[in-house]
């Protein structure tokens, strides 16, 4: 009886350990940075970013009962874009906070699909502070897998790089310059 007890327990606390995926903490492209490095002289602060979806913070992936993909510091999908884009700029060494000109964005959409043909689709606007706009859409695809654990897993993981394949697309717009004069 005890024996069973105890494996109640265990599996109890097994299936918490797979009820929310978190995403991993954004890190820098070296491919977005080297683009930035061509403003070099630039400067450009960054503002706040909305969302067509504002302060949603997690998103419901199939199976296990919806449990949710989320942010890795349970910030808004918009702040996590946002805080990224401000990484590259400052890495590139183009970013300041007193500087003449501010981008803001809007997340137009964040979302995916974890089944076959996997992929994050995220809608960004950015707007210069000039008036200049541009907007840039990523479907991102990341392999995924018919059991709901790994595929959970796996868009949890694909977040990251479909953010920095996004902000990739922001900086490689032609019209890109034209935000920073």
């Amino acid at each position: 009886m005890k024996l069973l007890l105890v494996l109640a327990a265990v599996m109890v606390l097994l299936a918490g350990c797979t009820t929310t995926y978190v995403a991993s903490r954004y890190s820098i492209s070296a491919d977005n940075v080297k683009t930035l490095r061509t403003f070099k002289g630039q400067s450009v602060n960054v503002g706040p970013f909305s969302a067509a979806n504002p302060g949603q913070t997690e998103i419901k992936c199939r199976g296990l009962g919806g449990a949710p993909i989320r942010t890795p510091d349970g910030e808004a999908y918009e702040d996590f874009v946002r805080k990224a884009l401000v990484d590259d700029l400052t890495i590139a060494e183009i970013y300041a906070s007193d500087a003449p000109i501010t981008l803001t964005g809007r997340l137009d959409a964040v979302d995916f699909s974890s089944f076959a043909g996997a992929s994050w689709t995220i809608g960004l606007t950015i707007t210069s502070s000039n008036g200049q706009s541009l907007s840039v859409s990523e479907d991102y695809k990341y392999p995924s897998s018919f059991e709901g654990v790994t595929a959970c897993n796996a868009t949890a993981q694909a977040l990251m790089p479909a953010v920095q394949n996004v902000i990739g697309k922001v900086i490689r717009h032609p019209n890109f310059p034209a935000l920073l004069q």
